[in-house]
């Protein structure tokens, strides 16, 4: 049976005479169904996130709480968790960070704070247990029979000015500096945690792969690190050049300062102001291997993406950050 329009009308009809539905209702049906079918997959797609958030937090609720009463401090530091449990905890800490991560496609940004928030928490008192579980230096008498007398020693000498900081066995870093020019290498940085405290004008390389990086009341300063296993945290960092790869990215109380980077999922920044971003540009002999080691893929990168937890307008642009235009961007580092 064949069926033809005739003209001047969108009535269809058939060979043998009748009236089929007019073309306009059989286009409004089938753009009714394509409706209807994208309703629905925007139903299923809502009912996976929704079951992957409820495993999210069925997953990392009871860890986080585990963790927290394993690295509760007490009011004996020689008693309660052991290094056995540190290390142990540091693996739960950098899984428990990796599902965040992973979860971040499909979690609202209020949970993804409210589990960044603890993790940061988390981080901090491993490091506080583990200097507490550092041994305090033990005095003993000296023996009372004579001896001839030695010569007095030479007054203790002060370690000079870029001695890394005498933090435990996990921890290294600077602190407390001005106009240095401080480095670390492989070995001293691979996976520990770094911290770079209170340095004014000072230029910082770490070529190597570190847990995790916090830096803190950096003024005129210039970081060059190699690939973060895990986070980068940032607080009241001013007039400052940052280059880093890493899993994530956290910038507290910061101004002027321009960060070149490569991270693996958004970055979030919170009561920041003047912030530039860039991809990263600084490389070194080695740096490929460093990324194996830290477990970063090199191909996902979201160094233009950035959550501002002050700016919730979603049909503008927050005017705490930017991207550094290409002519502006720095590309040597020596």
């Amino acid at each position: 049976m064949e069926a033809v329009t005739t003209p001047g009308s969108d009535m269809v009809l058939t060979s043998s005479g009748s009236t089929a539905l007019p073309e306009r209702l059989l286009r409004r049906d089938l753009e009714r169904q394509q409706e209807a079918g994208k309703r629905r997959q925007e139903k299923e797609r809502r009912t996976v996130d929704e079951e992957k958030q409820d495993f999210f937090k069925a997953s990392f609720r009871p860890e986080r709480d585990a963790l927290e009463q394993l690295l509760q401090p007490g009011d004996d530091p020689g008693k309660g968790t052991g290094e056995a449990e540190l290390q142990d905890a540091g693996v739960r800490l950098q899984a428990l960070q990796k599902l965040v991560n992973d979860s971040l496609r499909f979690l609202p940004s209020y949970d993804v704070k409210l589990a960044q928030d603890a993790l940061q928490r988390l981080q901090v008192a491993l490091v506080d247990r583990r200097e507490q579980l550092q041994p305090k230096k033990k005095f003993a008498f000296k023996s009372r029979e004579r001896k001839e007398t030695p010569p007095a020693p030479a007054p203790a000498q002060l370690e000079p000015i870029t001695a890394p900081l005498p933090e435990p066995a996990h921890t290294c870093g600077f602190r407390g500096l001005e106009g240095q020019s401080l480095a670390l290498n492989g070995e001293e940085l691979s996976g520990r945690d770094v911290q770079l405290a209170d340095l004014r004008d000072c230029r910082v390389q770490l070529q190597g792969s570190p847990g995790t990086l916090h830096m803190r009341g950096l003024r005129g300063c210039t970081v060059l690190c190699g690939p973060v296993s895990s986070s980068v945290f940032m607080d009241e960092c001013h007039n400052c050049e940052l280059t880093f790869p890493c899993q994530q990215l956290r910038v507290h109380r910061s101004t002027n300062t321009r960060i070149y980077l490569h991270v693996t999922c958004r970055a979030i920044i919170e009561d920041c102001r003047r912030l530039g971003f860039a991809p990263l540009t600084w490389n070194y002999p080695g740096m490929g291997e460093d990324y194996l080691r830290a477990g970063l893929d090199r191909s996902r990168n979201h160094w233009s993406q950035v959550d501002d937890f002050d700016w919730l307008a979603r049909d503008a642009a927050s005017p705490n950050w930017g991207i550094v235009p290409e002519e502006e961007r720095r590309v040597q580092w020596d």
